[in-house]
């Protein structure tokens, strides 16, 4: 995993883009309408809390299931509570690492969304540290 953390907030650039009033169909084709609705910055959207957001670029294969694949940008957020269930960046062992969070009673581990990778499970005295919680996953298509 290539991690780009940046050590001083930067000013995202702004990048409006058209945004189309209409919703697109994943079912049945609809009529497209012909006007726009005004324009979108993903920045708006996607980066809530600018000066604790970071991107960091997935290798592997050990979160498919989640929708994050070899390549991806990963959107995280320093400043969101790693709590059950959420999809974090993790430091262990020198390595950081991309799994889902699983805090159930005294048991805390990392796990992949993919059978072919068992669950990290966390020991008292490993040295673990959480640099953040992914919420967005940017991908090609191509």
């Amino acid at each position: 995993m290539t991690a780009v953390i940046p050590t001083t907030p930067e000013v995202a650039r702004q990048c409006p883009l058209p945004l189309a009033l209409c919703h697109v169909e994943a079912g049945f084709p609809s009529p497209a309408d012909d006007y726009m609705e005004g324009s979108l910055d993903l920045n708006d959207h996607v980066i809530k809390h600018p000066s604790a957001t970071y991107f960091v670029r997935a290798s592997g294969d050990s979160m498919t299931g989640a929708g994050i694949f070899n390549g991806d940008l990963l959107v995280v957020d320093r400043s969101l509570e790693p709590v059950h269930g959420r999809v974090v960046i993790a430091e262990m062992e020198g390595q950081l690492t991309v799994k889902r969070l699983s805090k159930l009673k005294d048991r805390v581990s990392l796990q992949s969304e993919n059978v072919n990778y068992p669950p990290i499970e966390l020991q008292e005295g490993n040295e673990v540290v959480v640099w953040g919680v992914v919420t967005h996953v940017l991908h090609n298509l191509l």
